[in-house]
């Protein structure tokens, strides 16, 4: 009897364990769209240990098509077509997954608005895995950026992206094609240990301080065409080094 009761105190206390389990699991659980009002307001954003679901679109295009002109109207008073958002705030994503798109570039082939986002803070994702696209072609990054240990599944790119301060690369993994074309790095670069499972794109990359490139591994080709460190071509960089 004794045995009995011991025995039903370890089935109910196994069974408290996996509810608080599964309920921590769910708290897990973290809305793109809750990330972006949190923007809005001017809030700095750290998130730890989550899943990001939904697109976490940091150019807030749907809210901003609504009130731009048709592209007749633009093409005949003149204007350009890209739309751009400067994100004020500090920005910290550590070991979060993020199911769906990553957006910081958009172009809209209806209309066709580029939508782009700047950062003016600290960005922070170190030990994310982006299971979608990652797309940062034209932003601007005025302070530090890191992405380390991060590793991209599918298309991601910093295409004309500009990194005022440090950017950390390292350890990062990258499943497709890593497009750093037109890149500026201003006050250095790491891709100490990065691995690209296809190619790395840096024609044109103009890299300014230190280059860490230490045993980075491309699996295809690494692409160097007019790129410059510290005004040398990068192929001369990489023989000096």
């Amino acid at each position: 009897m004794k045995t009995q009761k011991l025995t039903t105190r370890a089935v109910i206390s196994c069974a408290f364990l996996m509810l608080i389990t599964l309920s921590a699991f769910a708290q897990q659980k973290v809305k793109a769209s809750d990330i972006m009002e949190a923007l809005k307001k001017g809030d700095e954003v750290s998130y730890k240990d989550v899943t990001v679901t939904g697109v976490l679109d940091f150019t807030f295009m749907d809210e901003k098509k609504r009130d731009l002109p048709t592209r007749r109207r633009w093409w005949r008073d003149g204007s350009d077509n890209e739309v751009n958002e400067t994100i004020e705030s500090k920005v910290s994503f550590v070991n979060v997954t993020f199911e769906d798109d990553v957006l910081a570039y958009y172009h809209d082939d209806r209309s066709e608005y580029t939508f782009t986002a700047d950062f003016e803070k600290d960005v922070t994702f170190e030990n994310c895995k982006f299971q979608r696209n990652a797309m940062f072609k034209y932003s601007v990054f005025e302070r530090s950026a890191s992405f380390a240990a991060s590793s991209f599944e599918e298309e991601t790119t910093f295409k004309y992206a500009e990194f005022e301060d440090q950017a950390n690369f390292s350890k990062t993994f990258f499943d497709e094609d890593a497009i750093f074309k037109y890149t500026k790095f201003r006050d250095g670069a790491n891709f100490n240990a990065a691995k690209f499972d296809r190619s790395l794109d840096m024609k044109y990359t103009k890299v300014r301080g230190d280059l860490d490139i230490k045993d980075m591994d491309v699996r295809w080709d690494i692409i160097t065409k007019y790129a410059e460190v510290n005004g040398r071509s990068f192929t001369r960089y990489l023989m000096d080094n």
